[in-house]
């Protein structure tokens, strides 16, 4: 395929005003590689830390995005037919090559998922890396059972709510944490089973309602929280630290 793209390029990390639309040439895949024409792509914080400088193994100048949903354009290699919708996410995206902020990317096929839907684009564009992260969390992370409790610290997140969700169709026994109470009826009606207003310090709330603390843990606002998560959690509970809201990485005396 011939041709010129739109993309959003980041010549070096700095302000949001860093990224530039730019005319690039449309990706040539090679055998094992897929170009997707893309339809809609997600924002995640892990691109945010990419333009601030503070993600690894990132070379410049670079197009943003770790995941996109779209359809195949070209699959030299015929894992996918030309036209079959797609998702594509993580595998270096956007960091060791580029990525979803564009009308095109080339991807390593093992990156790629094929489905099928019928909901709108800006639906779908908001689902890969959420879910795959809210689910690999729940799964993977904590191994979570029917009948446990969980608390997810950063509830009212996008990976909190999809969380949320997912764990109340696993039958657990959810606590969610807002730091804004105004946000505490958001967590109710998505099922959870006690929003908990973060004020820096959550055990004992948390403690008020499960003695011995919570089965399972998701901590999604990072390490200045973390200490007082574990606290909240049961002797042999299991947390599962996903997410870094506050761009901090390490826990002071730890």
């Amino acid at each position: 395929m011939t041709g010129t793209m739109r993309a959003a390029v980041l010549d070096a990390p700095g302000p949001a005003e860093a990224l530039q639309i730019r005319e690039l040439p449309i990706p040539e895949p090679r055998p094992g590689w897929v170009l997707i024409r893309v339809e809609a792509f997600g924002l995640n914080r892990s691109e945010l830390h990419t333009r601030l400088g503070l993600a690894q193994g990132v070379t410049f100048p670079r197009v943003l995005g770790i995941e996109a949903t779209g359809v195949v354009a070209a699959a030299p290699g015929g894992e996918f037919p030309v036209d079959q919708q797609v998702a594509a996410l993580m595998g270096g995206m956007g960091r060791t090559f580029d990525g979803g902020y564009a009308e095109y990317t080339c991807v390593p096929a093992s990156s790629v998922v094929a489905f099928r839907s019928d909901l709108d684009w800006a639906t779908l564009g908001a689902v890969p890396e959420m879910l795959q992260t809210a689910h690999g969390s729940l799964t993977v992370g904590l191994d979570a059972q029917p009948g446990q409790s969980l608390l997810i610290r950063g509830g009212t997140s996008s990976i909190g709510m999809a969380a949320a969700i997912l764990a109340k169709d696993r039958a657990l026994t959810v606590l969610s944490t807002t730091r804004r109470p105004e946000k505490a009826a958001a967590l109710e009606e998505i099922g959870v089973d006690h929003a908990i207003f973060d004020d820096g310090r959550i055990e004992p709330a948390v403690r008020a309602l499960l003695p011995d603390g919570v089965d399972l843990a998701l901590e999604l606002v990072g390490t200045p929280t973390l200490p007082d998560t574990l606290r909240a959690t049961r002797r042999h509970g299991v947390v599962c630290f996903t997410g870094m809201l506050s761009n901090v990485w390490s826990v002071r005396d730890f």
